[in-house]
C-alpha cells in the first residue's frame, strides 16, 4: 500500500473527544491547513448528526442484546450503545446507563481496568448481565472505534465498502493522553485503540500537543513571540483533569530549541467538579426554599449545570441561565422543578473554590476524611487549581527546586473563560519577584489538542520544530533487601531506577552489570514506582530510603513461566517504545530467556 494520505490526531477527552487531520504531503507545518473532521453522531432519538466535537459519554441499554432502532447510525442499524451528544443528553434522565469519564478511570490504580464495571453507579449486573457494563478499556474502545467508523463513513466510503486507503486504521495516527499518564496507563490507552481496530497509534502528551497547535498558529513568528531562556507554563484545565507542564526555550548551535523538562501529577480536578459545585449550591437555594432533591435529581441537575455555564462563560452578555430538574411525581409536565444558574453565583462559586487567591508555598490541603469512603475515582480533595499550582512550581526545578514561568500557555475547554486566565495571570505575577509574566495567546481551547497532534504528526517527519521530551518522571522497580529475617519486620524495600528522567522514545537501556534474583513459577509480587522531583537519578541506581520523594504507582500480582519456586539470575533491560509506553525486561544470565513485565495485567 502507498504512503497514507492523512495525519490524524485524536483528542481522547475526558468530557469531549476531538479529530483533526492534515495532507501527509505537506511541506511544512507553517504551510499545513490543519482540518476538523465533523464527526457524525446520534444527537437526538433517531437524529444523526455531524458536530466537531464528540462528547465522551456511552449509553448503554437497559437489558444486554436490546439495541433500539432510535441507535442507529449510518454505518450500523442496531449499534450495542450510543456515543456522543445523545448519550450525554440522556445522562439527565438516566444517569445509571450512561457511562462517563472513562478516561480518568483509565488511570485508577484501585481497580481491574479491564474489568465490566462501567457505568459504575449501575447496580450490579445479575447472572449473564454482564453485556450492559463495559471495561474502562472497552469504554474508551467504544469512544474510539464510533470514532473510526464515522470517519471510514464519511471519508473513505466507496461503492463497494470502505476505500482500504483512506480508512482511518491505515493513517497515521497521533493520540492524545494526559502528560500526567503513567506507563501503565499509555499501555491501556494503546489496547483500547487496538480494540477499536486502530493498530498503530503513537501517543503524545496533551500539553504538548496545545503547544503544537499554537506553534502553528504562529507559523514563522514564534521565534519573535518567546526567546532563550523562556520558560512557558501550560495550563491545561479540561472537563475532568487539570494538566500543567513546563517548557524551556533553549539556543541550540543558534537556532531557539524547545524541551518539556517538567510534568505536573495527575490531578482529577476539572470542569467536572466544578459542575457539581454549581449543582450544589443551586440544591441548596431549593432546599432553603423548601424543595429538597434526591440522589438521580441531584444528578440529572449536575449534568444541567454543564450546559448552563458552558452558556454564561462563553457569552459575556449572558446574566443567567434557567435550569430545570424532572420531578419524581407520576406528572412530568407540571411536576418540574425549575430554578436559574446566575453569571454572580458562577464567578462566585468557581472563583473562590477553584482559583482562590494564596501564596507561593501553599500547599493543596488535606482535609480529614472519613475512614471508610465511598469506592469510585480518585477525586483530589483539594478543589482549589491554584494550590495545586503552586505546589507544582515549587517543585518542577533541579532536584524538585522551585521555578517560576515567564510565560503561560492556557488550553482546556475550561480556560476559556477569560475570567480563569485573568485570576491564573494575576496570582502568577503576584508570586513573579522578577520579570512580569504574560499570556502566549492560544486559540480554540478545546480543539487545540486535535490539531496540535495532526501538526506532531508533521514535526516527526522532519517538517516542523520538535520539543524534546522523553520520560516526564524516573520509573522504579521495588527490590527487596538481601537481609536476613528478622521476625515481626519485614525485609525493607529498595527502589530500583529502571527508566531515567527524560529518556526519549525509542531508546533502551540496560543494568547489566549487577544480577537480581527472579521467581517463577509462583505467585509474586512486583511494585511499579514513581517520581516527578528525582530528575537526577541514572538506570541501575538504588535509592534505600525513598519515602516522600518517590510514589507507588501500581502493584503487578503474576505467575511468571517457569518451574514452580526456581529462582533464576537475571539482568534487567528497559526500552521506552516509539508509541511512548515503557517495557521491562528480566533476562537469564544463563540461557537468555526473557520475560516481560507487563504492568498492565493486573492493578491493584
Amino acid at each position: 500500500m502507498s504512503s497514507p494520505p492523512y495525519i490524524i490526531g485524536i483528542d481522547l477527552g475526558t468530557t469531549n473527544s476531538v479529530v483533526a487531520y492534515v495532507a501527509a504531503d505537506t511541506p511544512r507545518v507553517e504551510e499545513a491547513q490543519i482540518q476538523l473532521f465533523e464527526i457524525p453522531q446520534l444527537v437526538d432519538a433517531g437524529v444523526v448528526a455531524a458536530r466537531p466535537i464528540l462528547p465522551s459519554f456511552v449509553l448503554m441499554p437497559p437489558e444486554p442484546g436490546t439495541p433500539s432502532e432510535d441507535m442507529a447510525l449510518p454505518w450500523d442499524p442496531a449499534p450495542p450503545y450510543a456515543v456522543g451528544e445523545y448519550a450525554q443528553r440522556r445522562g439527565q434522565e438516566v444517569p445509571r446507563r450512561v457511562i462517563a469519564s472513562s478516561k480518568s478511570w483509565l488511570c485508577n490504580t484501585l481497580v481491574d481496568r479491564k474489568a465490566r464495571i462501567l457505568p459504575w453507579e449501575s447496580a450490579s449486573p445479575g447472572q449473564g448481565q454482564t453485556g450492559v457494563k463495559l471495561s474502562p478499556v472497552e469504554a474508551s474502545a467504544a469512544i474510539l472505534r464510533h470514532i473510526r467508523q464515522a470517519w471510514n463513513h464519511v471519508m473513505a466510503r466507496a461503492d463497494a465498502g470502505v476505500d482500504e486507503r483512506l480508512a482511518m486504521e491505515n493513517q497515521r495516527i497521533y493520540l492524545t493522553v494526559p502528560a500526567s499518564f503513567d506507563p501503565v496507563a499509555r499501555e491501556l490507552t494503546v489496547a483500547a485503540a487496538q480494540m477499536a481496530g486502530l493498530p498503530q497509534v503513537t501517543l503524545l502528551e496533551e500539553p504538548q500537543a496545545a503547544f503544537y497547535a499554537w506553534l502553528a498558529r504562529q507559523a514563522e513568528h514564534w521565534r519573535q513571540a518567546v526567546s532563550p531562556g523562556d520558560l512557558i507554563l501550560v495550563c491545561d484545565v479540561g472537563g475532568g483533569t487539570t494538566d500543567f507542564s513546563l517548557i524551556k526555550v533553549g539556543e541550540d548551535q543558534g537556532n531557539l530549541a524547545l524541551e518539556r523538562i517538567a510534568v505536573g501529577n495527575h490531578l482529577l480536578v476539572g470542569g467536572n467538579n466544578m459542575d457539581l459545585t454549581l449543582a450544589y449550591a443551586l440544591a441548596q437555594q431549593l432546599a432553603q426554599a423548601g424543595t429538597k432533591l434526591d440522589a438521580w435529581q441531584m444528578n440529572s441537575l449536575w449534568h444541567a449545570c454543564r450546559g448552563a455555564k458552558e452558556k454564561i462563560l462563553n457569552d459575556p452578555d449572558c446574566k443567567g441561565v434557567p435550569v430545570a430538574v424532572l420531578g419524581r411525581g407520576s406528572r412530568l409536565i407540571g411536576g418540574t422543578i425549575s430554578t436559574e444558574l446566575t453569571r454572580a453565583a458562577v464567578e462566585r462559586v468557581l472563583n473562590e473554590g477553584f482559583w482562590p487567591s494564596c501564596e507561593r508555598d501553599e500547599l493543596p490541603k488535606t482535609s480529614r476524611r472519613s475512614g471508610i469512603q465511598e469506592f469510585g475515582l480518585a477525586f483530589e480533595a483539594e478543589p482549589a487549581i491554584t494550590r495545586h499550582l503552586a505546589a507544582f512550581l515549587n517543585r518542577s526545578g533541579q532536584g524538585g527546586a522551585a521555578v517560576m514561568p515567564t510565560a503561560v500557555l492556557f488550553n482546556g475547554g475550561v480556560m476559556k473563560s477569560a475570567l480563569f486566565r485573568e485570576q491564573v495571570l494575576s496570582i502568577l505575577n503576584r508570586w513573579s519577584s522578577e520579570t512580569p509574566v504574560r499570556e502566549i495567546q492560544g486559540a480554540d481551547y478545546d480543539l487545540a489538542v486535535a490539531r496540535g497532534a495532526a501538526c506532531f504528526g508533521l514535526a516527526c517527519q522532519g517538517k516542523g520544530v520538535r520539543i524534546r521530551s522523553g520520560l516526564g518522571r524516573s520509573y522504579y522497580i521495588g527490590i527487596a533487601a538481601a537481609m536476613p529475617a528478622v521476625p515481626g519486620m519485614p525485609a525493607p524495600t529498595k527502589a530500583l531506577c529502571v527508566a531515567a528522567f527524560g529518556m526519549e522514545e525509542g531508546s533502551t537501556a540496560a543494568i547489566a552489570d549487577r544480577e537480581f534474583v527472579l521467581l517463577v513459577g509462583q505467585p509474586v509480587i512486583f511494585d511499579f514506582l514513581g517520581s516527578t522531583t528525582r530528575q537526577e537519578d541514572a538506570v541501575g541506581l538504588v535509592v534505600e530510603d525513598w519515602e516522600g520523594q518517590i510514589q507507588p504507582i501500581t502493584t503487578l500480582e503474576t505467575v511468571l513461566e517457569g518451574q514452580a519456586g526456581q529462582t533464576i539470575p537475571v539482568t534487567l533491560e528497559l526500552k521506552v517504545t516509539e508509541v511512548g509506553t515503557l517495557e521491562v525486561w528480566c533476562v537469564a544470565k544463563e540461557d537468555q530467556r526473557r520475560w516481560k513485565l507487563e504492568w498492565n495485567v493486573r492493578e491493584q
